[in-house]
């Protein structure tokens, strides 16, 4: 039946035939790799700009305030707008190019928008590894973003389309595993280059992202479309062909999955404003959870962490070589803490690692800003660290950081990916990534100007906002775990809450 919200088969709770095929595995692994580009830069960003050369070369007001006045706050040393700009606006231009990505996902498909990322970002990187002056670092940092945009667009969308229902969880996490391993590589490269003899490492570092970027675009050009993709576009028979091959099964055994997806394609073709649907009230649960799960996302303080890693443990005492291997060590526990997520997501479900992991960020988070006030209160005047204390809040960070890699941080990109019926589904995306780069923007500008003034207290702030999210999400998201697309509507009809808002039936598109 047709709805204004999705289409459901006529049985509930049914079970569409299918399996991990290793079409489909190697499909999806290769798309999520797209996240790449997006923890590569994450990764790269915050050792570069604790590099004395690429400081002596475009901020030299803040190397001076850093390495040679004695007497400035430690917890300010790198209050600039300058260089946090050039950390942030890469940001801001993904959050422009998630609403043109979301035309392009939605008539040229999935696929052609990751091609287009790895494009754009392969030229932004290229721009940066040559940089003369503070202009270009800017110009090439907005075409990153501008890759960033469209990949983060696509990539959680194609994956979750391709996967079989059960198992749509651990393979869409990839994603988040592809950004984590990005990070990694990044705080790796970072690490080595920064001894390269002349100064010139940081150019190695920023350089580097351009090989993440062609192995993007090319993957994508080999990767076939979704059947949804196809079906938008009226290729009906490509699409059962390529939804036969990806669930390993017979024509007889997929008509069911493929009468629900191509009633869902006829339903969305009546839909000629998805923005303005949106605001429909049925379709007020997937609007809510587009904003508030990806701002919840970006409060939880991980982006202080992942972006400035290094710039933080030399802040509180560690010295070039020991920030930047505490930063490798982040790099680690995030990448590996992520398999967790990948095993359990569809084992556990996606609510139980949610509260998990934020009750964990929560307590650490207070540890963290213990164990900083205690040693540097509220004049940040510190002249020696016992190595013991260095490594207890290495831990405390790590176990911090391990959290968020089993939780929010895959959860935040794949429970929206999977919530939206296909008519709103581009731009229910595109709200869900504009929301987590403005919220990443406005942290990447802002906290090294709340460091400066908040202190240690700045993790009290983010672990306020993880108790919050932590109750919401225990409130008001229903378990998504086992539920095929299409037939996503009835967790919102069966919610306590949100079933006053999503009636059992609608017939207004």
């Amino acid at each position: 039946m047709a709805g204004g919200f999705g289409i459901e088969s006529s049985k509930k709770g049914i079970e569409y035939p299918g399996k991990v095929t290793s079409y489909v595995l190697v499909t999806c692994i290769v798309a999520a790799m797209g996240g790449l580009i997006f923890g590569y830069d994450i990764g790269i960003s915050g050792g570069v700009t604790s590099m004395a050369p690429f400081l002596i070369k475009f901020f030299p007001s803040v190397y001076h305030k850093e390495a040679l006045d004695k007497s400035t706050n430690q917890y300010c040393k790198f209050d600039n707008f300058y260089l946090t700009m050039f950390t942030s606006s890469l940001y801001l231009a993904a959050l422009v190019a998630s609403f043109f990505a979301s035309w392009v996902t939605r008539k040229l498909g999935r696929k052609v928008s990751m091609m287009l990322g790895g494009l754009i970002f392969f030229a932004g990187a290229a721009i940066n590894a040559f940089a003369l002056a503070i202009w270009m670092l800017i110009v090439g940092r907005i075409l990153l973003g501008l890759g960033v945009g469209f990949s983060i667009q696509s990539v959680p969308l194609y994956v979750s389309e391709m996967a079989p229902y059960k198992h749509r969880g651990s393979l869409n996490i990839v994603f988040q595993l592809s950004i984590t391993i990005g990070i990694f590589v990044a705080n790796l490269v970072n690490y080595f280059t920064q001894n390269i003899k002349g100064g010139e490492g940081w150019r190695y570092s920023l350089g580097g992202a351009m090989v993440p970027a062609a192995f993007i675009f090319f993957s994508a050009l080999c990767l076939p479309n979704t059947p949804n993709s196809m079906l938008e576009r009226g290729d009906k028979e490509k699409a059962r062909a390529m939804l036969r091959r990806i669930r390993g099964v017979s024509d007889k055994e997929i008509e069911a999955e493929f009468n629900d997806l191509l009633a869902a394609s006829e339903a969305s073709k009546l839909v000629k404003h998805p923005w303005r649907n949106l605001r429909k009230r049925h379709y007020r649960p997937h609007l809510v959870m587009a904003v508030l799960i990806p701002f919840f996302q970006q409060l939880t303080g991980i982006n202080v962490v992942m972006f400035y890693a290094p710039v933080l443990f030399k802040t509180i005492g560690f010295g070039d070589n020991a920030s930047l291997g505490s930063a490798v060590i982040t790099g680690i526990v995030n990448m590996m803490s992520t398999f967790v997520s990948i095993y359990g997501t569809d084992k556990w479900g996606r609510r139980f690692l949610f509260l998990e992991g934020g009750i964990q960020m929560f307590i650490f988070q207070g540890l963290v800003a213990g164990f900083i006030g205690w040693k540097f209160g509220l004049t940040g005047q510190v002249t020696d660290l016992p190595k013991w204390y260095a490594i207890i809040l290495v831990v405390f960070i790590c176990v911090y950081v391990s959290a968020f890699a089993w939780s929010w941080g895959p959860l935040g990109w794949l429970v929206p990916s999977e919530i939206f019926p296909l008519e709103i589904r581009s731009a229910g995306q595109s709200i869900v990534a504009s929301v987590n780069m403005f919220m990443t923007f406005l942290v990447a500008q802002l906290f090294l100007s709340m460091l400066c003034h908040l202190k240690f207290g700045l993790f009290i702030f983010f672990a306020f906002f993880v108790g919050i999210m932590t109750v919401y999400i225990h409130l008001f998201l229903p378990e998504t775990k086992n539920i095929p697309i299409e037939e996503m509507s009835r967790v919102w009809r069966e919610h306590w809450f949100w079933k006053h808002y999503v009636p059992e039936v609608t017939t207004d598109v």
